[in-house]
């Protein structure tokens, strides 16, 4: 049995959850999420639990019982909580502010990169070196981060791009000066 999918998933006060055959709405204070699981795998709401289970040992079973249920409870923490992502923009020049729904970005380049907020997310930047990215879906928030981050990714001589708070950038040294001859 799954360590991950025999666990239930606490329904928070405040979330409203319903199960119709395959499809899961979850709807709270940051909003409403919809996805569509495979029909094999059972989903019942218990209680203020949600319980997901699957009909048989089966490999592709036993496959997507744990990401159902990963899946649901990513949803249900979504829309209690929320998820958010940090940029940090590292470079001489380098900066980023926010002009209506637009984030425009200074990355070094001879024009500025703009980006626009898309439905579900919201960007803010409290540091002309700072994004914050933040919404109700974990996959919408990351992939939308990895979009701005892919602008001007960090290079690994002098550090200087976008990169995730807390992301580690591999450094490289420089060349090395050619040795006097004797």
């Amino acid at each position: 049995m799954s360590r991950i999918g025999k666990k239930p998933i606490a329904i928070p006060a405040g979330v409203d959850v319903k199960v119709n055959g395959s499809e899961v709405t979850v709807k709270g204070p940051k909003g409403e999420l919809k996805n569509t699981f495979n029909s094999e795998i059972n989903i019942a709401v218990e209680g203020n639990e949600i319980i997901v289970t699957r009909p048989s040992d089966e490999k592709n079973h036993r496959a997507l019982h744990g990401l159902t249920r990963t899946l649901i409870a990513n949803m249900v923490e979504g829309v209690t909580n929320g998820y958010s992502k940090e940029l940090e923009v590292n470079g001489v020049g380098y900066r980023v502010q926010k002009q209506g729904n637009n984030l425009v970005m200074n990355l070094g380049y001879s024009h500025q990169v703009i980006m626009s907020e898309v439905a579900g997310i919201t960007i803010d930047v409290p540091a002309p070196n700072r994004i914050v990215i933040s919404g109700a879906d974990k996959q919408q928030v990351g992939q939308f981060a990895a979009e701005v981050r892919e602008k001007r990714p960090p290079e690994p001589y002098k550090g200087k791009g976008i990169k995730y708070v807390g992301e580690y950038i591999r450094r490289k040294e420089g060349k090395a000066a050619k040795g006097a001859k004797k």
